[in-house]
């Protein structure tokens, strides 16, 4: 028989859920609220005293040409992080699930780059590829390539998905490693004896049973390149050339604390928010009903 455990009475529930209904309080809900109350204003330019619009900065960002271009440089590079950054990550971990010598350092190895703070990642990859003094644009300029990404629109675009997505790969490959080892050995090995090769039975088998794994890397890379990119943006591109790298996290950052148009800014961070939100819920309405458990 299941046994349960129960609670007399709702004050010791009400108190053992306190703690984290608190700290969702202070550090999501106030906040939140502050921006949707922040975004019906619009500040002096000194601080004093704020002008009631209403909706009005909305109406501007929906009709700013600027705004409408960073919601699909924000679609591109978020795209590219994820598929990049989950692609490497489940081939790492494929191999990292066949090596038997070596299989704990090699495993080892692959997770360092996670500790790493992304504004670090980015100052490692600006190095890198400095136009004066980085290595890898220096041979590249060796074999008659002018790397400029701050100038070239693609190559800052390239040099940030890849920066943004090193240093997730190490997060995925984790997820993906544990999910391969949890695949039941008598599966894979009556396909094997059915004469299935190693890519059919991956792609029959393997990955289909990965797909809840899948699916959550997939909600949670998309809203880490929404969202913790930012260092990356700021110490590579700082949202450059021409804006070809401005996300819509860093245009909130941008208005807000660069222009000092704080109700522009507030404005912005509610329409993320509710962008994000809105991706995540058609994640888990449509894409979960293809996922295997």
């Amino acid at each position: 028989m299941e046994k349960r455990v129960t609670f007399k009475g709702w004050l010791l529930p009400l108190l053992l859920v306190a703690p984290q209904l608190a700290v969702t309080a202070v550090f999501f809900f106030y906040p939140a609220g502050q921006a949707v109350w922040q975004s019906l204003f619009i500040p002096d330019p000194f601080g004093l005293r704020s002008q009631f619009v209403g909706l009005g900065n909305f109406e501007f960002l929906l009709g700013d040409s600027y705004y409408r271009a960073s919601f699909v440089t924000t679609a591109v590079f978020s795209s590219l992080v994820t598929l990049v950054s989950m692609g490497a990550a489940l081939c790492l971990a494929v191999l990292a699930d066949r090596l038997i010598k070596g299989a704990s350092t090699y495993r080892t190895l692959l997770i360092w780059p996670y500790a790493v703070a992304p504004a670090v990642a980015g100052v490692l990859w600006l190095f890198m590829f400095n136009t004066r003094v980085g290595v890898i644009s220096w041979y590249l300029g060796l074999l008659g390539y002018d790397w400029n990404h701050v100038l070239n629109e693609g190559e800052a675009m390239g040099l940030v998905v890849v920066a943004s997505a090193w240093g997730r790969v190490s997060y995925n490959f984790l997820f993906f490693l544990a999910g391969l080892q949890s695949i039941p050995r008598s599966v894979i090995e009556a396909a094997a004896i059915d004469g299935a090769r190693f890519w059919t039975r991956f792609r029959t088998i393997v990955f289909p049973l990965l797909s809840p794994t899948t699916f959550f890397l997939l909600v949670v890379n998309i809203v880490y390149a929404f969202f913790e990119t930012f260092g990356v943006i700021h110490t590579i591109t700082s949202g450059g050339p021409q804006q070809a790298t401005t996300i819509l996290v860093y245009k909130v950052f941008a208005d807000g604390f660069v222009g000092q148009d704080l109700g522009s800014s507030a404005a912005q961070s509610v329409i993320l928010l509710i962008v994000v939100g809105t991706l995540t819920i058609i994640q888990f309405k449509y894409i979960e009903r293809k996922v295997h458990y």
